[in-house]
């Protein structure tokens, strides 16, 4: 029985290519632990410095037949191990941008449902202090700040004089602004007329 520790990395490379277990056996053996420290001190990870090496030792021997190793083969070993780690990186860096797009995504959602929320609660509580104003101050109102129709247009409706219609006018946004606050007759005043 041949002793694989004296064969040459070259020799075993020959010899790993044709299937030899005991070659691939040697070659794991005389470079385990070399790959590992590689490893470990750029992952600064002891499982994931373990996972590179089985990964490229796996990898070694499932496609032996056609891996093109040259005549250097820890050169081969250390790159692999090396190429392995940065693709880990790489997923890792993927892997967080991912994970910071969908918090941002999921914090922009939150952030407009929640505005949805709150018009949605401004509107109907403008819209209840509307609907209590009184009947005639209430109809010139809607068709001042929802219709768009001019002073002059709604005393023609109404019947009235402009200057009736501009009093009630006057009259319900004072009203209101008592009823709302400042910040709810600011926005009032910006909803209606968009």
């Amino acid at each position: 029985m041949a002793d694989y520790k004296v064969y040459s990395d070259a020799d075993l490379t020959v010899l790993l290519k044709a299937g030899d277990r005991r070659a691939f056996a040697e070659i794991y053996n005389r470079y385990k632990l070399i790959l590992h420290n590689h490893a470990w001190n750029k992952t600064r990870d002891t499982v994931e410095a373990q996972d590179a090496i089985q990964e490229v030792f796996s990898n070694l021997w499932t496609k032996r037949e056609v891996l093109e190793i040259g005549s250097n083969l820890s050169g081969y070993l250390y790159r692999a191990v090396r190429n392995h780690i940065l693709n880990l990186f790489a997923r890792k860096q993927l892997k967080e941008k991912y994970i910071q797009s969908i918090q941002q995504y999921t914090q922009q959602r939150a952030n407009v449902t929640d505005h949805r929320v709150r018009e949605s609660m401004l509107r109907e509580l403008i819209e209840k202090e509307i609907s209590q104003l009184p009947p005639k101050m209430r109809e010139v109102f809607i068709l001042s700040r929802r219709h768009h129709l001019s002073h002059k247009e709604i005393a023609e409706i109404m019947g009235t004089t402009e200057q009736t219609v501009k009093k009630q006018v006057a009259n319900a946004l004072k009203h209101l602004r008592t009823k709302l606050g400042l910040v709810l007759y600011l926005y009032l005043l910006w909803t209606l007329k968009q």
